[in-house]
């Protein structure tokens, strides 16, 4: 390809607001252009970076047996009202009506329509197991959209759905997955953890997360520094601490005015804030029930609330999905019979609340709580004496240096960007559409799936912020847009355009197209928008490297340069780089 005829120029500066590494350099190498917020478009050198991601991905998915089809984009709205996911998902999915006024959605996720498409052709055991998989854009309509492709509207993904009679062979799909994704990421460049993550959201069975860490990404991980324990923060459990053991003691109201926080009434008192029960009052969104729950949730006062641990407990004691929490407003605090800032289980209105209590609560005796009083509270609170719960389990925040749940050692945690997701879904979608198959005695039985996922743009994103320099990016061999930078510096006679031309259809009959640099540009000019847009080799053809013997090369990563004979050069690329499709 001719850079003189190349779509997309490369920009000196990136838009001030560019937040992170890989977002500038691709605005400014020419990869990608803003049309809306979260839209981009893929400009000719990302788009080839693109088909080489997916096409390393089309090979991973073929070792393991997948058939590759094409799910619509534009979908009928009813077919995404069975299933859990939709709910998840009601906030960003954009809605409209066909010309015969049929409700109609773009695409947020595809479970429930595979779903559907499995009902119609799968009737028997001997037709399963299947494994399906598609290369297909998604758009949802984020509140938010940041950093570039790391978090865009519109998006491209891989998504992978295995189809099951039993658990076993499910179990044995995740693992080919598990296994798959990482060969995936391997290839591309990209160095990524897999960790334990929310299965809940999905209504599955099991989930794994994989992470890339970086400082600008936006979820949150903890890791054991002695042994392998992971887990997004949203799911991972910790060693709890061991109160100390006392008698139970007396309830006690005491004046508090003033002490509406938990570090306030800590200081009031002159207590540890482990000493205190922290009250939080959220509504609950249930998909079975149009009508929003108080949830009323207790913990220790030197805690902070996991709302998906909440949410999940909630779901696994039969309150239904559990699809938003929203704090709670002063008016629906009192409906209940407590008092905002000076809450307590104690004394409430049971039947108008669900009340959740953390499972560290009933090894931790005395603790101070409010008394539905402005202005007070109550001493010597004890669960199961004084109040009791609906539910007791783990609600609470990993945080920093927490023990491991399984070796006692210190959590680290680390900020990361997931390029990737796997679920165990069960039966939860084809439960809802009656996706079922006869066994060899004729009986029906629900057919097990799993959702696999990796977004494509993201991944290329990231690679950017993994493999990059001040100068510019630096891409891997594997999904390099160009298998080499051909750089032409001219001659007066014409004579160096000329060898260039020449050697630039050799190139091309071998099957390794350059990035030609034919452009009228000073050499420093030509220089550095090379280094910015990151092949990993570059070849230069000049009056000095003719003369010396033939043309110079060099490798993006290195400064070493070295001169080959023209008759050696077409050899020589071939050796240095990655020629894959």
């Amino acid at each position: 390809m001719r850079m003189s005829k190349l779509f997309g120029t490369t920009l000196r500066d990136a838009p001030s607001e560019v937040e992170i590494a890989s977002h500038q350099l691709l605005l400014r190498a020419g990869f990608i252009r803003p049309l809306a917020p979260g839209i981009y478009a893929h400009l000719p050198r990302a788009q080839r970076v693109l088909t080489r991601i997916e096409n390393i991905m089309r090979e991973e998915m073929a070792a393991i047996g997948g058939q590759e089809l094409k799910m619509p984009l534009v979908q009928p709205a009813d077919i995404g009202q069975q299933g859990s996911r939709l709910s998840q998902m009601d906030d960003v999915t954009v809605r409209f009506k066909d010309r015969s006024d049929h409700d109609m959605v773009l695409a947020a996720a595809f479970e429930a329509a595979v779903a559907h498409l499995t009902r119609r052709e799968i009737q028997s055991y001997r037709q399963l197991p299947q494994l399906l998989y598609h290369i297909q854009d998604k758009f949802r309509d984020d509140s938010r959209p940041r950093a570039g492709l790391i978090r865009a509207r519109e998006f491209t993904t891989l998504d992978s759905y295995s189809l099951d009679r039993d658990r076993e062979g499910l179990d044995r799909q995740y693992q080919a997955h598990y296994e798959a994704y990482f060969r995936i990421f391997n290839r591309c460049g990209l160095p990524v953890r897999a960790v334990g993550a929310d299965a809940g959201r999905m209504g599955g069975l099991e989930a794994h997360e994989y992470i890339y860490l970086t400082p600008g990404g936006e979820e949150t991980l903890l890791f054991c520094t002695q042994c392998d324990y992971a887990a997004n923060r949203q799911v991972a459990v910790f060693r709890k601490p061991d109160p100390e053991v006392e008698e139970l003691q007396p309830l006690e109201k005491v004046a508090t005015p003033g002490a509406s926080t938990i570090a306030e009434l800590a200081a009031y008192l002159g207590i540890s804030p482990a000493k205190t029960a922290k009250a939080i009052f959220l509504m609950a969104e249930v998909a079975e029930d149009p009508s929003p729950r108080m949830v009323f949730a207790v913990l220790r006062g030197d805690m902070t609330l996991n709302e998906t641990k909440l949410s999940n407990a909630l779901s696994a004691a039969g309150k239904g999905n559990v699809i938003n929490l929203v704090p709670a407003t002063d008016v629906e605090i009192a409906a209940i019979g407590a008092s905002p800032g000076y809450g307590s289980p104690v004394g409430i209105e049971r039947e108008k609340v669900w009340v959740v209590a953390d499972d560290l609560l009933l090894r931790a005796p005395n603790l101070v709580a409010g008394a539905n009083e402005p202005g007070y509270h109550l001493c010597n609170t004890n669960l199961g004496r004084d109040y009791q719960a609906d539910i007791v389990a783990d609600i609470v925040m990993a945080e920093d240096g927490a023990h491991c749940p399984h070796c006692g050692g210190r959590l680290k945690a680390q900020c990361g960007v997931t390029v990737g997701n796997i679920f165990k879904l069960g039966s939860c979608y084809t439960d809802a559409v009656g996706a079922s198959y006869l066994d060899e005695a004729g009986q029906p039985h629900s057919i097990l799936m799993g959702s696999y996922g990796i977004d494509v743009g993201r991944l290329m994103a990231c690679v950017a912020e993994e493999h990059h320099d001040s100068q510019g990016l630096i891409w891997p061999d594997s999904i390099t847009p160009y298998p080499v930078h051909l750089v032409v510096l001219g001659s007066k006679d014409g004579s160096v355009e000329k060898e260039a031309e020449t050697f630039y259809q050799a190139l091309i009959k071998s099957g390794l197209e350059p990035l030609y640099d034919d452009r009228n540009e000073r050499a420093g000019v030509k220089f550095n928008d090379a280094d910015l847009i990151g092949i990993p080799l570059r070849v230069t053809i000049s009056d000095r490297s003719l003369t010396g013997g033939g043309f110079e090369f060099k490798r993006r990563t290195q400064d070493e340069r070295w001169v080959m004979s023209v008759d050696e050069a077409i050899e020589t690329i071939k050796q240095n780089i990655y020629c894959g499709s």
